[in-house]
């Protein structure tokens, strides 16, 4: 992943990128071939030494500018959170280059940057250390987390007791600390928990209002005409179509 000097405008532009997993100890014409084919949604390609790899993206090429905001549609396995991970910086491209100009914050992997035998404050720390913030900032802004959360002392225990929805406070508190540039999100944020979405809800919108790029992964049309007003349908890792959220919505629809 690379990245812009400061004073670029906020950016994200992925040329040609592509990302492969190898599967080990994966037999040519197994079942278990067949069954990961058709669960992943991606393609299978072998190399000389009869290695498998699934191309989770292949050959994506796209940019987002200041005020787009845009919906990633397509089936489970499609590549949608794939990309996004790229965006992130989580994956590294096996091919092509993906550049960021803006500070990120990803909002599609609650486990990114947990530790669960650490407490909720440890951990509150360290998750805002790896979206970029400084010992200073994360300072400033604790009592407001902690609050944020409603875990109370919650805090001083390891995160490994923590529920589902407990874990979902935490993260999203930490990373809804700061106006991001840059907003990755998968609609588990804005489909989720109804009862804290009930307190979360203002916050929410205002910080996608915030943000100068928004990426968002999500199976809802509902949810994609709210927030976006672009969308990219991805199916087995490529672009199928891009462009205004309505015109993609409308094929996308007669398509599956």
């Amino acid at each position: 992943m690379d990245t812009c000097i400061v004073s670029s405008p906020t950016k994200v532009t992925l040329e040609n990128v592509s990302v492969s997993f190898p599967i080990y100890h994966g037999g040519s014409r197994s079942l278990k071939k067949s069954l990961l084919f058709r669960g992943t949604g991606g393609h299978l390609a072998s190399d000389a030494s009869h290695r498998i790899t699934v191309e989770a993206l292949r050959n994506i090429s796209l940019q987002f500018h200041a005020g787009d905001r845009v919906a990633l549609i397509g089936s489970n396995g499609a590549g949608k959170t794939t990309l996004l991970r790229v965006i992130a910086g989580i994956y590294e491209p096996t091919a092509g280059t993906a550049t960021t100009c803006g500070r990120i914050s990803p909002m599609f992997d609650i486990g990114l940057g947990i530790d669960g035998e650490i407490s909720g404050y440890e951990n509150i720390r360290l998750r805002a250390l790896i979206l970029g913030l400084s010992a200073d900032e994360i300072e400033e802004r604790m009592a407001d987390i902690a609050e944020f959360t409603e875990l109370g002392d919650f805090l001083d225990i390891p995160v490994r007791t923590y529920s589902t929805g407990m874990l979902t406070r935490l993260t999203f508190a930490v990373a809804t600390c700061f106006s991001p540039e840059i907003l990755l999100m998968d609609e588990w944020i804005v489909a989720g928990d109804a009862a804290f979405l009930a307190k979360a809800q203002h916050r929410v919108k205002s910080f996608i209002q915030d943000a100068s790029i928004l990426v968002l992964a999500s199976h809802s049309l509902d949810i994609s005409r709210k927030w976006c007003n672009k969308a990219i349908w991805i199916e087995r890792g490529e672009v199928k179509m891009s462009g205004d959220i309505e015109n993609v919505l409308a094929e996308f629809t007669t398509g599956v």
